[in-house]
């Protein structure tokens, strides 16, 4: 036994040693990153309606990323620069409607499907909500990576979706389903109206399911 610890030492010792030889040697992060790109894009495909452009990050994506690998937040300058640019991707509902029918919202908050290679090019998609938010009293189901949106729309005092009173949250509630780093640089909600995974009208039903005092989520 004792010779074999021997081995053992002597052998993880060898190891190190090659390890700390070679450190002068070792890619920049640079280097890394582009090794990671080049691996990424020879690793994928289009197929149906995937695209190989779902692997080209924008500036939220690319600043928040180094963020996080610094293990500190984002700059103040780029967050402010980022958050500005999503908001002028937000497309506000025609004609200013933004409620819907709450009982569809319900409906895509519990779907996650969409967007596959398999799945038809225009077909509508699942909100997945449920996947990151508790939502609905009836759902047991829910994930935590969110905050919890049952009675969203009753404790920010919505109690009539047309008082000029309720204007600014169901505009700020729209904006943030759109596009979230418009107001979180570096938010993790996906861009549901920004990246086309929810339509105009799929918004307007979770618009309602969050925001209509007759739904479930208020009562």
């Amino acid at each position: 036994m004792k010779k074999q610890t021997q081995y053992i030492t002597a052998a993880a010792v060898a190891v190190a040693a090659v390890f700390v030889a070679g450190c002068a040697s070792l890619p920049s992060s640079a280097e890394l990153d582009k090794k990671t790109a080049d691996i990424m894009q020879a690793s994928f495909r289009d197929q149906g309606q995937a695209k190989m452009d779902r692997l080209v990050l924008d500036d939220a994506n690319r600043e928040c990323m180094k963020a996080d690998v610094a293990g500190k937040p984002i700059d103040e300058k780029w967050a402010k620069a980022i958050e500005a640019q999503n908001m002028a991707t937000i497309k506000w509902p025609a004609g200013g409607q933004y409620i819907g029918d709450w009982k569809e919202g319900e409906k895509i908050a519990q779907s996650g499907r969409g967007m596959t290679w398999t799945d038809a090019a225009g077909s509508e998609n699942g909100g997945n909500c449920y996947n990151c938010h508790q939502i609905s009293k009836e759902e047991i189901s829910f994930g935590t990576l969110g905050p919890s949106l049952y009675n969203y729309g009753k404790i920010r005092g919505v109690s009539n979706l047309y008082a000029p009173e309720s204007a600014a949250i169901i505009q700020y509630t729209w904006g943030k389903i759109y596009n979230a780093r418009a107001y979180n640089a570096c938010s993790q909600m996906p861009r549901a109206g920004h990246k086309g995974v929810l339509t105009e009208t799929q918004m307007r039903h979770i618009m309602a399911l969050l925001l209509d005092p007759k739904s479930p989520v208020n009562q």
